[in-house]
Order: structure tokens, then C-alpha cells, then sequence
């Protein structure tokens, strides 16, 4: 994080009413955390002379300093909010943060007989998402196991011939590993499919499925070709049901476009395997150009972006609240690695976001 900004409470006058995340510091205890759409009117009301009692907190004669981080967008206000809230209340930053973890589909490859179960934390196997929530992360699950025959049960098999079985196993839905009706090889065959499918987002499935329809429709088989046209749209409903943003966590990867702190620049924020990288700046003035196109300087900027960290829950709850709330100020643009980086998508986001925010500046 960047070095703040620092104050005199009898400074206020000079500084700037823009967004920015701060601190107060009293001589003793820990200080106030906020952020604010407008500074210098937030810290008057905070620490100025009031006419009349008012229950608002007011913090005139108790603090000594202010450090404040100017910000660009929701987004950086979001991160530096979460990252000073971890660095100074380690107890209590949920509260203040209030970010809920997203959920996700494990495919529990550690398992003899793996299956899919929903989860808010991360572990071994393969993970799927985020989601907003555990309904539309079970939403997705259901509709995933209509389309292969893994098991649904919790249970820890002891696959045995007199085993009770399910009725998924009855309506064949279900290769039944639990009645020994399959080798362990055979439902670690469906399983891997399964896990295509995830790694892919549906296209290892959909293109199977396409290419079987056109044969079936090419032979004149129309009753066939009926059956797997039904199959493609289940699949796609599949796919539509897991979002813009779900995906095999791994390969979890996009860069958000938003404005920056600087006016004359845009910033871009970079998420790689489930978490944020340092922002990278793009200067949009002709003399930062040096007659380059602005193609040019984005592919030089960002050949030096390498994946750091682990994935990060909080990071990835930014992600989802910025992603789906109104305020959202930026855009968001998915890829599957950094080898595949959209840049004439990424190069036209800059335009318009470097467009939106100069109409937004006073």
C-alpha cells in the first residue's frame, strides 16, 4: 500500500472533497476507520465546532492527525478499507468491513468417489465460483449433476453389493459406485468429465454435445438430432446459471478498468487465481504516450503482471459486491490467462471508463 497522506486537524481547509479511505488518531487507542465519497465535508462534520448537540460522532478535541489514501473508484476504496481494517482492528474487521464470504462448488477430487458439495471455504480439490450466494452456488450444482451421473449422497462409501443404494441410482441418474454397479476406474472416468466441464465452463461438454447433434442431423437421424439439440440447451442453461464471474478458481482471471486517483490516468486491477494484484496505471496524455498507440503501451505495461498470493475470500467478495452493485464504476473485463488478455477489448474499456469519469469530474 502506498504511504498516506497526513494532517493536522487544523489543516483541514486544505484537503481535497474527493473519495479517499482515512484514519483518525487520538493520542491513546486505536484509531477511526471510514471511507467517503467526499473528504474535507466528512472530516468537518467529524471534528468542527457544532452549534447545537447532535448524536453524530464527533471527534473535535480528541484527534491529533489524519492519514488519508486518495482513491479512484469503489473499488480501490474497497481494498485499502479491507487492508487497513486487517492491519489495525485484526479482531473486529469483519464487522467493519462487512463482507460476506461467496460460495463455491468443490469437487472433492480428494475423495475415493468424489462429489460436488457447496462450500464458503477453500481447501483441496477443485473449487467452482464464486457465487453470491449458497442458493444460486446450489442452483448451479443441481442443474451441473442433471447432466452427469456422479453421486449425490454425503455419505463416506463402503461400496458393497448389498448396499441400499439411492433413488437417483434407480432412475439412472446415478452409476451406483455404492453397489459396486461400476469399477473405481470407470466413476473416476465420469468424474474427470465432470471436471473438464468446470475447468472448460462448460465448453469441453458443449462442443461434444454440438458436434454429435450435426451428426445426427447430417444422417438424417432428426429424432436423434432432436435429443441433443434438448441436451445443448440444457448445457447452456448450465453455463448461464454460473454467472460472468464463476470459474474454476485456478484460472480465475480478469482485470477491472476504473478510474484512478489521478485524473489524467486509468487504473487497472488485475485479479489472478482468486486474488487482487497491484494496480497498473495507464496514463492517457500525449506526452506519456511519446507517439505510441495506446495498444502499445497497455501490452508493455503488462508484460510484467505475474500471479502473487494465494487466493483471497475478501478479495474475491470485492469482487462480487463491485461486480453486481449499481455504484460499480468501472468495467470488468474476464479472460482465461494472461497469454489470452482481450486487448482491444481491454483498450476500448480504457476509452470509455477515461471518457466517464472526465464527464464526472467537477
Amino acid at each position: 500500500m502506498r504511504e498516506p497522506v497526513t494532517v493536522l486537524p487544523a489543516e483541514i481547509d486544505q484537503v481535497p472533497d474527493r473519495p479517499a479511505v482515512f484514519l483518525l488518531w487520538a493520542a491513546e487507542g486505536a484509531p477511526y476507520l471510514a471511507r467517503t465519497a467526499l473528504l474535507k465535508r466528512r472530516l468537518k462534520r467529524l471534528i468542527s465546532d457544532r452549534d447545537r448537540l447532535s448524536r453524530v460522532l464527533n471527534l473535535r478535541g480528541v484527534a491529533e492527525r489524519i492519514e488519508y489514501w486518495p482513491t479512484g473508484s469503489q473499488l480501490e476504496s474497497s481494498l485499502v478499507h479491507l487492508e487497513l481494517a486487517q492491519q489495525y482492528f485484526p479482531e473486529d474487521w469483519p464487522r467493519l468491513t462487512r463482507l460476506r464470504p461467496p460460495a463455491f462448488v468443490r469437487l472433492t477430487l480428494d475423495n475415493p468417489f468424489p462429489r460436488t458439495m457447496i462450500t464458503t471455504r477453500l481447501g483441496r480439490g477443485l473449487f467452482y465460483g464464486p457465487f453470491a450466494s449458497r442458493a444460486a452456488a446450489d442452483r448451479f450444482n443441481e442443474a451441473l449433476l442433471d447432466l452427469f451421473q456422479i453421486r449425490r449422497c454425503e455419505e463416506n462409501l463402503a461400496p458393497a453389493p448389498n448396499h441400499p443404494g439411492c433413488i437417483y441410482g434407480e432412475m439412472n441418474r446415478c452409476l451406483r459406485p455404492c453397489q459396486q454397479a461400476v469399477s473405481v476406474e470407470e466413476y473416476r472416468g465420469e468424474v474427470s468429465r465432470v471436471e473438464e466441464f468446470l475447468q472448460s465452463k462448460g465448453a469441453s461438454l458443449r462442443l461434444t454435445a454440438d458436434a454429435a447433434r450435426d451428426r445426427a442431423s447430417t444422417a438424417l437421424q432428426f429424432e436423434e438430432a432432436e435429443r441433443l439439440h434438448q441436451r445443448v440447451t440444457r448445457i447452456s442453461e448450465v453455463q448461464a446459471l454460473s454467472g460472468e464471474l464463476a470459474g474454476s478458481l485456478d484460472r480465475l482471471a480478469g482485470a477491472a478498468v476504473v478510474p484512478s486517483a489521478d485524473p489524467d490516468a486509468v487504473d487497472l486491477w488485475f485479479l489472478l487465481r482468486g486474488r487482487w494484484q497491484p494496480p497498473r496505471r495507464v496514463y492517457l496524455s500525449e506526452t506519456s504516450g511519446a507517439g505510441q498507440s495506446l495498444d502499445h503501451r497497455v501490452r508493455e505495461l503488462l508484460a510484467s503482471v505475474t500471479p502473487t498470493g494465494e487466493p483471497n475470500l475478501e478479495h474475491l467478495s470485492i469482487l462480487l459486491r463491485w461486480q453486481g452493485s449499481r455504484w460499480r464504476d468501472g468495467e470488468w473485463i474476464g479472460f482465461e490467462s494472461l497469454e489470452k488478455i482481450p486487448y482491444r477489448r481491454l483498450v476500448n474499456a480504457i476509452g470509455r471508463v477515461a471518457s466517464t469519469s472526465r464527464v464526472a469530474q467537477p
